[in-house]
C-alpha cells in the first residue's frame, strides 16, 4: 500500500495539485478548504488559480478548480452567495 507524501511547503502543496493527471489534462481537481487555508492560505490560492487563468468554486468545505480556461456555468443551483 503507498502511502500518500504530504508536502510540506506552500510551493509543493501547489506542484502537487497541478501535477495531478486531471490538471494536467484540463480536467478538474477538489481539495479540502480546510487544507487549502492551512498550506497555501486563501488569498494565496486564489491569486494562483487567478493567475493560471483557471476558475475556482466553493461547496461543504471543498473547493473545486476547473484546470482550463474554459467558462464555467452553473446550470442548476442558487448561485453565487456572499
Amino acid at each position: 500500500m503507498k502511502h500518500a507524501v504530504i508536502p510540506v511547503t506552500p510551493a509543493q502543496w501547489f506542484h502537487h495539485l497541478f501535477s495531478a493527471r486531471a490538471a494536467r489534462e484540463g480536467g478538474i481537481v477538489r481539495r479540502k478548504t480546510r487544507d487549502m487555508e492551512r498550506m497555501v492560505g486563501r488569498s494565496v490560492f486564489e491569486r494562483e488559480i487567478a493567475r493560471r487563468g483557471f476558475s475556482m468554486v466553493e461547496n461543504a468545505g471543498q473547493v473545486v478548480v476547473f484546470c482550463n480556461a474554459e467558462p464555467v456555468r452553473l446550470t442548476v443551483g442558487r448561485g453565487k452567495s456572499s
